[in-house]
């Protein structure tokens, strides 16, 4: 039993989930921004931006770090900016080259536990951060991070490309714990070598090289269901999943719940959709670098994403009438060209 709630209920948890909300403004930002350009393969709604140099692809990201883990863990936070910038490139099959940031002090006590966890993390990983911008008088402090990585341009992994039909296929490190600074953290990452963690990240470069999965990303700050209803929405696709199914660690164990589980950010998870024949391969690759990979669910054109449990079947977004990043069917259309 996964859990003592209905998928009445853990949908609207999902749905009113703060990683979930936070993304409700995204296709306002693709209408404002959104400029055609012919270097410029994929862009919004994708983990990282896809850019043709010289026959080859650039991938560029960034992201920020939400500021209740700054005041929570400084340290944790410096961590995770370098960590979810890593997460984005191995989403597109992709290898990370370097980093930058922009950090705003308002402390010297967090600019040195920030710090201290941007370094352990690029070392551990093996990214180095090559500059960046300070604000060392700044009310505040915030780190944000931007990251360039490089794929083959017919092995990259976008979010779009999802098929009918297609099997779900979730992969996440179990082995780890709840952060003590986070209870929606699961870190994973800070007691294994750098050795493992590296496999972990080379694992999805060698999928999109062989071409195992349609589409994929990181499983981040909206949590495994909530990411994958981003996916969907971006491919003008829907699925259904069985609760039951997703990969977990012992709950009970960690002191936490399915309900907490199912919002969490993992140290390594991604949420990926491939053909029905692949799907042994990609579990394979994943236990191959300790990492638990199930298939949860299928693809279908119902636009739609609905969860199942025991008998119990509940809508958890509708992607035509109230998606997760608000984006329109031209929207979606645009981001599937």
């Amino acid at each position: 039993m996964v859990h003592s709630c209905s998928t009445e209920t853990i949908a609207k948890i999902v749905r009113e989930y703060e990683g979930v909300r936070r993304k409700h403004s995204i296709g306002e930002m693709v209408r404002a921004l959104k400029i055609d350009a012919p270097h410029v393969v994929a862009s919004f709604g994708e983990d990282a931006a896809v850019i043709e140099h010289n026959g080859e692809a650039l991938l560029l990201a960034a992201d920020g770090i939400w500021s209740k883990l700054m005041e929570a863990d400084p340290y944790w936070a410096g961590y995770c900016s370098v960590l979810v910038n890593i997460h984005d490139i191995a989403a597109m099959g992709g290898h990370p080259i370097a980093m930058v940031d922009i950090f705003s002090i308002a402390k010297t006590t967090v600019q040195e536990l920030v710090v201290k966890g941007m370094h352990d993390a690029s070392a551990q990983f093996g990214v180095p951060i090559v500059g960046g911008h300070l604000h060392p008088d700044a009310p505040y402090s915030v780190i944000d991070v931007s990251i360039l990585g490089s794929a083959r341009l017919d092995s990259i992994i976008y979010s779009h490309t999802a098929k009918e039909g297609d099997s779900v296929v979730a992969a996440i490190d179990l082995s780890g714990r709840v952060h003590p600074s986070c209870s929606l953290n699961w870190d994973s990452v800070t007691m294994k070598s750098a050795a493992e963690v590296r496999a972990q990240i080379a694992v999805m470069e060698e999928i999109g090289k062989r071409h195992l999965v349609s589409a994929g990303k990181d499983i981040s700050n909206p949590g495994l269901i909530g990411t994958l209803g981003m996916l969907l929405e971006v491919s003008g696709k829907g699925a259904e999943i069985d609760l039951e199914l997703i990969p977990k660690p012992n709950l009970a164990a960690n002191n936490m719940t399915f309900e907490q589980w199912v919002r969490m950010y993992p140290g390594m998870g991604f949420i990926l959709t491939a053909k029905k024949e692949q799907v042994k391969e990609l579990i394979g690759l994943f236990a191959g670098v300790g990492m638990t990979a199930r298939e949860i669910g299928s693809v279908n054109n119902s636009r739609e994403l609905r969860i199942t449990y025991d008998g119990q079947e509940t809508q958890v977004f509708d992607f035509i009438d109230d998606g997760i990043m608000h984006l329109s069917d031209e929207d979606v259309a645009c981001l599937a060209r």
